[in-house]
């Protein structure tokens, strides 16, 4: 499986916010430590706020910080949060896509159990797990 920019820009920023307990960092702030693009991070922080994952706070003193302590947040439910989109092939898809083998294919169902798995497998840790000090740096 391979995860969207959009993902892994998003556990990024979330690893430089669980290295600053407390402390708001502004979309600007991550954009220059994370070197990426304010826009994208801003879309990204809307999602995770929106999300339960982090909060946000306007004005002077203002930016973001995690909603939750890092040890409640689990890998796969960030990954299933931010890629809420295309599935990894057509026929994964709501509705079906437009598959040639519909109803003769064991594919389909090798793939769901290979993407429960990657997922399960993310859901064993957290945050915590992979964040670092030198994150900050």
């Amino acid at each position: 499986m391979r995860l969207t920019s959009f993902t892994d820009y998003g556990l990024r920023m979330l690893m430089l916010l669980a290295s600053q307990p407390g402390q708001a960092l502004s979309t600007a702030e991550m954009a220059a430590r994370l070197r990426l693009s304010r826009n994208h991070l801003t879309k990204i922080l809307q999602r995770l706020a929106r999300g339960g994952l982090v909060q946000t706070r306007r004005g002077g003193g203002g930016g973001a910080v995690l909603a939750k302590a890092p040890e409640e947040i689990r890998l796969g439910a960030v990954v299933r949060l931010l890629e809420g989109g295309p599935q990894l092939v057509e026929c994964l898809r709501p509705g079906g896509g437009t598959c040639t083998f519909d109803g003769c294919c064991g594919l389909k169902v090798r793939l769901r159990l290979a993407e429960a798995a990657f997922l399960a497998d993310l859901d064993r840790s957290t945050l915590a797990d992979i964040t670092h000090p030198t994150v900050a740096a």
